[in-house]
C-alpha cells in the first residue's frame, strides 16, 4: 500500500524536473554559461561565458558580418540562426558593429566565422546544460 501512495508523486517530480531543465536550457542560451551557473557547475559556466564573449568581441573587432533576420538567401538565414545562437551577445555584436561588416578582407571573413562559431558553441553549451539538468549527462 505504501508503494501505491508513492507512485503518483514520481510523475509530478519528473514533470517538475523537465520544466526546470527547459528553464535551465533557455537560460543557458540567453546568457552563455547561465544554465551551468544554475546547476553550480562553475568551471563550465566560466568557460562557456568567456569563450563565447571572446569570440563575439574578436568577430566584431575584425568587422565580421552580423547577420540580420532579413536575409536574402539560405546562407543569410543560416548565418542569422548561428549568430542568434549567442543569445544576449547577439545584441552586443549588433551594437559593436558600428562601421558595418568588411568581408572583402580576410579579417572580416574570419570575423564572420568567429561569430557563427560563438553561436553554435553557445547552443551546444545550452544543450549540455539542458541534458545535465534532466540527469542524462554530466
Amino acid at each position: 500500500m505504501a508503494d501505491e501512495a508513492a507512485a503518483p508523486a514520481a510523475p509530478a517530480q519528473d514533470s517538475r524536473r523537465k520544466t526546470m531543465a527547459l528553464v535551465i536550457g533557455v537560460a543557458g542560451w540567453l546568457v552563455p554559461g547561465l544554465g551551468h551557473v544554475l546547476m553550480k557547475m562553475w568551471g563550465r559556466a566560466a568557460a562557456c561565458f568567456l569563450t563565447v564573449a571572446i569570440l563575439v568581441v574578436l568577430g566584431t573587432g575584425m568587422r565580421g558580418n552580423v547577420f540580420s533576420s532579413s536575409g536574402n538567401d539560405a546562407f543569410d538565414s543560416l548565418g542569422y540562426l548561428a549568430d542568434l545562437g549567442t543569445g544576449a551577445f547577439y545584441l552586443v555584436a549588433r551594437s559593436l558593429e558600428t562601421n558595418g561588416a568588411d568581408v572583402s578582407h580576410a579579417g572580416g571573413d574570419y570575423g564572420t566565422r568567429f561569430l557563427a562559431t560563438a553561436g553554435v558553441l553557445n547552443l551546444l553549451a545550452a544543450l549540455h546544460a539542458y541534458e545535465a539538468a534532466r540527469g542524462r549527462k554530466a
